[in-house]
């Protein structure tokens, strides 16, 4: 498992690729742009530092590169889930679950989820 640790601005573009599978800079800006107000140079930019970080892989494709992800996005996610347990919860997992749960209206169907989870890990 790599070590990484992507900035909130590198996982709005790691969700866009994860999301399309692969994708160049300027279909990554196109995404990015509907969201928030986002310069194509940035996003380029922000790209290449990923690359450089291992976070991204690109091949050349014509006149542009098309980018991957070197990670999945369920191994990021519990990379970050873990690190924020131990910065934020004082490794306290039913800390974090709690605190979730209290601040978020689930749906029953959601609920009923957890309560299944739960199960199978008694």
């Amino acid at each position: 498992m790599k070590n990484i640790k992507p900035t909130e601005s590198e996982l709005e573009i790691l969700n866009v690729i994860w999301d399309k599978g692969q994708a160049t800079v300027r279909d990554v800006h196109e995404v990015l742009e509907t969201q928030k107000q986002s310069g194509y140079t940035t996003t380029l930019k922000l790209m290449q530092i990923m690359y450089e970080k291992g976070l991204l892989e690109r091949e050349a494709s014509g006149k542009s590169h098309v980018y991957k992800a070197t990670i999945e996005r369920e191994e990021a996610q519990g990379q970050m889930l873990q690190r924020m347990i131990d910065n934020v919860f004082s490794g306290s997992a039913s800390q974090l679950v709690m605190q979730a749960l209290g601040h978020h209206k689930s749906t029953p169907d959601e609920l009923d989820a957890i309560r299944e989870y739960l199960k199978t890990l008694e």
